[in-house]
């Protein structure tokens, strides 16, 4: 099996290009993730995905084991030949879900008991089986277990809750083991407390990952206290391995994260808005809702080339939306994938420039000229 590697290829000041190498493709970073929830990014086809440019998908680990379950998936081939995939996927870890999603939810060392939001039943989920159902995916890139405090949350919680944290990473790499051609990355922790951040990616580094998440941020805490904390998180972790920002996030977030020093994000915003009528632009967002669309034969964005754009004016995506057709959120969802990934390029292409800054000034311009004018 073919090994996995990480190169720095360029940088402008904090930003970094790369590529990450797995046998099933290389990963362009910076990279940003569709998240496949429950194996399919909802409203699109594989193939759809894959046009829109990304190289790589979130699959979730809670989701999964509950439906269709782990061991299913492995009978079938794996999540990839399941979900009709053959690029990169990685697995989170299902801690985030656990905390956020589950019933009656109890928290040992050992790991945590639950019931599923689905159907009640009963589950323990630890490090060693949280590695044990990734591997049964089959996943390329593998998220250690964690637990992830909400914030605002005091001082004594946080520094608890890391600790248990980076005893499980431990955990999670020893039932990881030896896997070639799969890589394992573990998450720090430690909420907006920079000398907690720090004991986090000591305890990381001393464990040893393939790549290092930063983890615990987008959980309520506001965009401001998130770019304070990506002031100094990232540099905290190893400069020759991908950093990974869990769960972001809005085009302005996933800017400013790479900005300073992440490598890889991912959210369910392009999805989940593409199916509640709003659309990200260049000029930032268009709620498809809106009666002024109902008229307007002109396209969402004149200078994207995605099949909504292509295809379709704004009166005629208006229409599909307030009459609940599935179409609707297919195109919107597409539209917004093929922006955001025109945006890693962008970003990307602008750091081997060494122009990340006229690129960053360029892209709030734009937004901040707002929508086009109602005809």
């Amino acid at each position: 099996m073919a090994q996995t590697s990480f190169e720095l290829t360029a940088r402008d000041g904090r930003a970094r290009r790369g590529v990450i190498r797995t046998p099933r493709g290389e990963i362009r970073t910076p990279a940003f993730m569709p998240v496949g929830t429950a194996a399919t990014v909802k409203g699109m086809m594989p193939e759809s995905v894959a046009a829109t440019g990304a190289d790589i998908l979130l699959g979730n680990t809670y989701h999964l084991m509950l439906r269709p379950g782990a061991e299913r998936v492995a009978r079938l081939g794996g999540l990839h030949k399941f979900m009709n995939w053959e690029k990169p996927i990685l697995t989170d870890s299902g801690g985030f879900q656990v905390m956020s999603l589950a019933e009656l939810r109890k928290l040992t060392e050992e790991g945590v008991s639950f019931r599923s939001h689905i159907d009640g039943s009963k589950h323990m989920l630890t490090p060693e089986r949280s590695m044990e159902i990734q591997k049964l995916l089959g996943s390329d890139i593998v998220m250690a277990f964690d637990e992830c405090p909400a914030l605002p949350a005091d001082r004594d919680r946080i520094t608890q809750s890391m600790r248990l944290s980076m005893r499980w990473a431990a955990r999670s790499r020893e039932a990881f083991g030896d896997r070639p051609g799969h890589m394992l990355f573990g998450i720090q922790q430690g909420g907006l407390e920079e000398d907690l951040r720090g004991e986090s990616a000591e305890a990381l580094k001393a464990i040893g990952f393939d790549g290092y998440a930063v983890g615990g941020l987008a959980v309520g805490e506001g965009q401001e206290a998130m770019f304070s904390c990506l002031d100094y998180a990232p540099d905290m972790l190893p400069e020759d391995k991908p950093r990974y920002l869990m769960g972001v996030g809005k085009p302005d977030d996933i800017v400013g994260a790479v900005k300073r020093g992440i490598d890889m994000m991912d959210c369910v915003l392009p999805s989940r808005s593409g199916r509640t009528g709003q659309a990200w632009t260049r000029r930032g967002q268009v709620n498809i809702k809106n009666a002024r669309h109902a008229d307007d034969p002109r396209p969402l964005d004149e200078n994207c080339t995605c099949p909504a754009c292509r295809g379709y004016s704004r009166a005629y995506l208006h229409h599909v939306f307030r009459a609940g057709e599935m179409i609707s959120g297919m195109l919107l969802t597409w539209h917004n994938l093929h922006y955001y990934q025109e945006l890693m390029q962008g970003m990307r292409s602008a750091i081997e420039a060494g122009d990340f800054a006229g690129f960053e000034a360029d892209f709030h311009a734009k937004r901040a000229e707002g929508d086009i004018e109602p005809l």
